[in-house]
C-alpha cells in the first residue's frame, strides 16, 4: 500500500479577491497505512461548495480556517479499503469532510454510512447531501412556505437553490427562480417546474423581478447578496421570511461596497414589516437527517423532484474547477470525479 501514491491538493495562500490557481499546491505522498480504530478511504466523489472559501480565510468564522500547508477541506464519497474500526468493512460506502485527496485516514468522525439503494453515490455530497439538506431544512424550518405564497430564490439552478424551489412547490408555493443566463432559466420553467425564471445579469432585472412578482415575495431564499439582494429586498412582504444560506456575490470582497449606508433602511423595513432574517448552517439542524432522507429520497422516486450534475474529471483539475463556482460557470451540484 505504500508504494501507491497519494495526491493531495493543499492550502498555499490566503486569497485576496478570488482565488486563483497559486492558492493551491498539489503534492504527492505515500498512501497511509491505518493504524488502530483507524480506516483508510479512497476518494470517488470530491464535492465543491461555496462555503470553502470562506475555510480558505482567516477570518473569525463558525468554523476553524484551513491553516497554510494543509488539505483543503471538502465533503467527499469514499471506498472504505481497509479498516481498524468495527462497524466499517472493506467495500463500504462512506461520506464524510474528508478532503482534497485520493485517500484519506479516519477515526470514524464525521462519516456516515452511504445506502447506494437510495441513488447515485454521488448524490451523498449532492441532493441527498449537504446542499439538498441545506436546502430542505432552510426552507422548511425558516422559510415555512405555505400554498399560495410566493417562494423566490436566488442561485436556483445551483445544487441548493434547485431543490429549495422545487420543495416550495411540492408544498403548494409559486415559486419564481433567479439565475444567470437564459439556459438556466429555461431548466428551471421547463424541467424543474418553476412559475417563472428572472435573469440576474439582465439590465433591467430589478424590473424584471418586480413583473414576475405581481403579489410580492413571502419567502426569499438567500444564496447569493448583493445587487440581486438589492433588487429583493423592496419586494418583500409584511412578515416575510428570509432564511440566509449563503453571500456568494460577497465572499471575494475586498472591502465595503460603494455607495450609501442601506442599513438604517433595512432595519427600518425589517421593524415595520415585521421581517424575519435568519443566517442558518445545516448542522443547526442535524436531526431533521432522518426526516430529509426520507422525503428527499421519496420525492426524487416519486418523480417530483429532478437534480442535475456538473461533473469535471480528475483531483488536478478540482482548483479551477471550484473557481467556476464565483463566476456563475456551474449549472447543477458542481464534482469532481476522482476515481472509479
Amino acid at each position: 500500500m505504500s508504494t501507491d501514491v497519494n495526491r493531495r491538493i493543499l492550502l498555499a495562500a490566503r486569497p485576496v479577491g478570488e482565488p486563483k490557481d497559486t492558492d493551491f499546491r498539489l503534492v504527492e505522498e505515500p498512501v497511509p497505512t491505518p493504524g488502530p480504530g483507524q480506516l483508510l478511504v479512497r476518494t470517488l466523489w470530491l464535492s465543491l461548495d461555496p462555503y470553502m472559501r470562506g475555510r480558505m480565510s482567516d477570518a473569525k468564522s463558525y468554523a476553524a480556517p484551513v491553516e497554510i500547508g494543509q488539505v483543503m477541506v471538502g465533503g467527499a464519497v469514499g471506498r472504505v479499503v481497509a479498516s481498524n474500526l468495527p462497524g466499517f468493512a472493506p467495500g463500504d460506502i462512506v461520506e464524510g469532510r474528508t478532503g482534497w485527496q485520493d485517500y484519506a485516514l479516519s477515526d470514524g468522525t464525521g462519516l456516515r454510512q452511504v445506502d447506494p439503494a437510495l441513488g447515485p453515490i454521488s448524490t451523498a455530497v449532492g441532493v441527498l447531501g449537504m446542499p439538498g439538506m441545506t436546502a430542505y431544512t432552510g426552507l422548511l424550518t425558516i422559510g415555512q412556505p405555505k400554498p399560495g405564497e410566493t417562494v423566490v430564490v436566488s442561485a436556483a439552478s445551483g445544487a441548493v437553490g434547485a431543490v429549495v424551489g422545487q420543495i416550495a412547490r411540492i408544498k403548494g408555493a409559486r415559486v419564481v427562480g433567479i439565475a444567470g443566463g437564459a439556459e438556466k432559466g429555461a431548466y428551471l420553467t421547463g424541467e424543474l417546474g418553476f412559475d417563472a425564471a428572472v435573469d440576474h445579469r439582465a439590465p433591467d432585472f430589478a424590473e424584471r423581478l418586480r413583473a414576475a412578482v405581481p403579489d410580492g415575495i413571502d419567502v426569499y431564499f438567500e444564496n447569493v447578496g448583493g445587487a440581486v439582494w438589492e433588487a429583493v429586498w423592496p419586494l418583500l412582504n409584511p412578515f416575510a421570511r428570509v432564511p440566509v444560506c449563503g453571500l456568494i456575490a460577497q465572499y471575494n470582497a475586498t472591502g465595503l461596497p460603494d455607495g450609501p449606508n442601506q442599513v438604517p433602511a433595512l432595519m427600518r423595513s425589517v421593524l415595520s414589516k415585521r421581517l424575519t432574517l435568519r443566517g442558518f448552517i445545516v448542522s443547526d439542524f442535524a436531526d431533521q437527517h432522518a426526516a430529509f432522507l426520507r422525503d428527499v429520497s421519496g420525492w426524487i422516486r416519486d418523480g417530483k423532484l429532478r437534480y442535475r450534475e456538473d461533473v469535471a474529471e480528475g483531483l488536478e483539475n478540482a482548483p479551477r474547477t471550484f473557481l467556476r463556482l464565483f463566476r456563475g460557470e456551474n449549472f447543477g451540484k458542481l464534482l469532481v470525479k476522482v476515481a472509479e
